[in-house]
């Protein structure tokens, strides 16, 4: 395994372990905030009971997610030395600002955390609120990072150096918006799917069932608000791709020729040698008119770019398939489970339904490992597009490989661990039903 491979690999499953964390550390400060805000409206106990069964959790995923995230950190210096050098000023703010958030977000997870006997209710409450936005904007701020490699601006490149260096304009780049929505509305439908799941399976099992079925409640409560939002903001990203990332979206969709009235093409296996796309189904003309609103559109292949420049449809376009088939899967648990609802005028507690409900609650984070993938792979050759290909950046250094063999096993413990405790600590309430949190 050569260098560029090795530093390839480690960056990403230090990424796809990192965002297990990441995500959970958003989503579930906006469980705790309304669960405490129940509480505090309704005078039911139960609430605080529930909220109070998460803060472990949250404190968990917290401390490991600031481990991989500073993990991350010496990656990038160590093994992308060019890139560090050519984009350092241009990310530079966001990485500060991130920091900042979250600073804040420790300091009142602390306050809660340890305030249980020292903070009114209403304390406790209001320190859940800046909690859950410190999360989200630490998560928006290294998003915008992000969005500058796919979208780079608030530069000139003068005799190959970045120049002129406007870090505002390179912060607010063209693709952040988007994909800081977006992404911070998936992290919090994956962790909605995450703790119904848990939940789904405490019914099942006849454990806990009334405050189970609150916490099932509320949990997809808040994935039913933001699921559809996050279609939207989907939506909204992929117009944006259509516009300034054309070979990203033909990766995407394995388009590998330039054509009006594209179809769609849905599932199947893209073959760069004959340019087909092998067992897929195709909609007419629907690929037209999802980019430009018009479907006798041009939609721009592979082939309108050069050779060596454009993306792998083998690596995009089937996690492209799992991030928005992962969608319908959840958006299906969400419909059969509110339309019981409605009609029962209970808490459905069917066990097809639970069990639906359990298969469902991994998809929410599949969903995001599969967009965060047809973001990076889409990209490529590129690191920042356009102006430094992946294979200028990587260290010359030897032993990469040995590292990251270390770090695969060292993650997977992690982990581990990490659902070993939770579950332990979830397990333990599920029986004696007692609240946590008072250290």
């Amino acid at each position: 395994m050569d260098n560029l491979l090795a530093a390839r690999a480690l960056m990403g499953v230090s990424f796809v372990f990192h965002i297990i964390y990441a995500t959970l550390g958003i989503g579930l400060p906006l469980l705790l905030m309304l669960a405490e805000g129940l509480a505090l409206k309704t005078g039911d106990e139960s609430w605080h009971r529930i909220a109070r069964r998460w803060v472990l959790p949250a404190g968990v995923v917290f401390a490991i997610g600031a481990v991989s995230g500073t993990i991350l950190s010496f990656e990038l210096g160590l093994l992308w030395p060019r890139f560090m050098a050519f984009s350092g000023a241009m990310i530079g703010l966001a990485f500060s600002m991130e920091g900042f958030a979250f600073f804040t977000e420790a300091i009142f997870l602390s306050l809660y955390f340890y305030g249980e006997r020292r903070l009114s209710r209403r304390a406790l409450f209001l320190c859940t609120i800046p909690l859950t936005l410190a999360a989200a904007i630490s998560a928006i701020f290294v998003i915008s990072a992000n969005g500058w490699m796919n979208a780079p601006s608030g530069f000139r490149m003068v005799n190959g150096s970045p120049s002129d260096v406007l870090p505002l304009k390179a912060f607010a780049n063209q693709a952040w918006p988007h994909e800081a929505l977006h992404g911070t509305l998936a992290a919090y439908v994956a962790t909605s799917f995450a703790v119904a799941g848990y939940y789904a399976a405490l019914v099942l099992r006849g454990r806990d069932a009334a405050d189970a079925k609150k916490a099932l409640v509320l949990s997809l409560s808040v994935a039913a608000v933001t699921a559809p939002l996050m279609l939207v903001s989907g939506d909204w990203a992929a117009d944006s791709v259509a516009k300034f990332q054309k070979a990203k979206l033909a990766a995407m969709e394995a388009h590998f020729k330039t054509s009006a009235a594209a179809p769609l093409v849905i599932g199947g296996w893209p073959d760069p040698d004959t340019g087909q796309v092998l067992y897929a189904v195709r909609i007419p003309k629907l690929l037209s008119l999802l980019a430009h609103d018009d479907p006798n559109a041009v939609v721009q292949g592979l082939d309108a770019f050069p050779q060596g420049t454009t993306p792998d449809p083998r690596l995009v376009h089937p996690f492209f398939d799992l991030m928005v088939g992962s969608f319908f899967v959840m958006a299906t648990g969400l419909a059969w489970f509110w339309w019981l609802r409605w009609r029962t005028k209970s808490v459905p507690d069917g066990p097809r339904l639970l069990k639906y409900l359990i298969f469902a609650s991994p998809f929410g984070i599949i969903a995001l490992e599969s967009g965060w993938l047809v973001t990076e792979f889409g990209r490529q050759p590129w690191v920042v597009q356009g102006y430094l290909r992946t294979s200028q950046s990587v260290t010359p250094n030897s032993g990469v490989v040995s590292v990251l063999v270390t770090f695969v096993v060292v993650y997977f413990c992690l982990t581990a661990g990490m659902l070993t405790l939770l579950l332990r600590h979830q397990g333990r309430h599920g029986e004696d039903g007692k609240e946590v949190g008072h250290a």
